[in-house]
């Protein structure tokens, strides 16, 4: 159990870490696709991906057209390829599962090519530059 304040650590052979990110996809020219029901299908999809990497998928929202992902990894895990799956199966299981989503996106792809990743968690970097600043380097 942890306070609010402390950070869960992820303890390995070699390492302990707490890497956070931020995901953030959207839809092929930004169509209005999603609805509840599949969200809540997509986030399940999304789920399963994670754990295949070792990765927990700890928050998920979305809107129609766009969603986030909060997912905490280990330092094995390159966060592109992670990306890539994410995108690739739940796209490929998404339109198999939902024919209605080629009304809005006929040429085959549920995702646009970009997205957005962003590293997230721990203390601010103020905090941490000022922290190494002040270890005590020999003279």
């Amino acid at each position: 159990m942890t306070h609010d304040n402390e950070q869960q650590v992820r303890k390995g052979r070699h390492c302990v870490s707490a890497l956070h990110a931020h995901l953030v996809f959207v839809t092929k020219y930004r169509r209005k696709v999603f609805n509840d029901d599949m969200l809540n299908r997509l986030k399940v999809i999304l789920e399963e991906t994670c754990q295949d990497f070792e990765v927990n998928l700890t928050e998920f929202n979305g809107e129609t057209d766009h969603v986030h992902l909060l997912v905490e990894y280990p330092p094995k895990v390159q966060l592109s390829k992670l990306i890539n799956s994410l995108k690739g199966v739940s796209s490929r299981l998404m339109r198999k599962e939902y024919p209605e989503i080629h009304r809005y996106l006929w040429k085959g792809a549920l995702w646009s090519p970009s997205y957005f990743a962003g590293s997230c968690g721990g203390a601010s970097l103020e905090v941490l530059a000022k922290y190494i600043e002040q270890q005590k380097r020999p003279e």
